[in-house]
């Protein structure tokens, strides 16, 4: 399995509070047990060299509603793959990387928002509420290591452009340092790729997110 995958896996069952990822032949099999989100087979290879063979064996043994894949290729190209009952995100997700460094960024709150971070189960939580004591922004990191997962970044809508974002992220990239961590994995949307970029992430790989509908 890629290394940088193999960590992205590693960490994310411990921010989601999954079950330990069975390992197989093209990937790791993950269960959720979530409505909507059961189980998400993880193929380990980036790019070319992802078997086409083997995507579409495991798809074509899916029968559930619920079962996710998770293909570390571009969305036009795996869509190919998979049949009719497969719902699959057009839009590319992205495996990014960023090298820790100390940062002596000033990580000041806004006037009239606040934050509070925390750590419980071995994931650090950050969270920022607005002036009115509404949800503005949060993030998640999960240590495992050498390496941290930052997973479940998010900004309201109805608070961006504050520079809400920069800070979740700086925070958690601080708390990952401390942590003992060298390097943090993630993977990102379109959306929030902008983000990571200006803060030094690179992307390693696309990834496409495919789940099953039929049954």
């Amino acid at each position: 399995m890629d290394e940088t995958v193999r960590a992205w896996v590693d960490g994310w069952v411990v921010s989601r509070g999954a079950a330990p990822p069975v390992v197989e032949p093209w990937g790791c099999t993950i269960d959720m047990g979530m409505e909507g989100h059961v189980t998400r087979h993880v193929f380990g290879a980036v790019g070319d060299g992802v078997d086409e063979a083997a995507v579409r064996k495991v798809a074509e043994a899916v029968t559930g509603a619920g079962v996710w894949l998770k293909v570390f290729r571009d969305p036009a190209v795996v869509g190919d793959w998979l049949g009719a009952d497969w719902w699959i995100d057009p839009e590319p997700g992205y495996l990014m990387t960023l090298p820790l460094t100390r940062d002596a960024a000033d990580l000041r709150v806004p006037d009239g928002y606040r934050q509070r971070t925390w750590s419980r189960g071995g994931v650090v939580r950050t969270m920022i509420a607005g002036p009115d004591g509404s949800w503005a922004a949060r993030g998640q990191l999960a240590p495992t290591g050498a390496t941290a997962v930052a997973d479940q970044i998010a900004t309201s809508p109805a608070h961006r452009r504050r520079g809400l974002g920069t800070l979740v992220m700086r925070t958690l990239q601080r708390a990952a340092l401390e942590q003992g961590a060298e390097r943090c994995v993630l993977a990102g949307t379109p959306e929030g790729r902008a983000l990571y970029e200006s803060l030094g992430w690179t992307v390693s790989a696309l990834l496409t997110s495919a789940k099953y509908t039929g049954g």
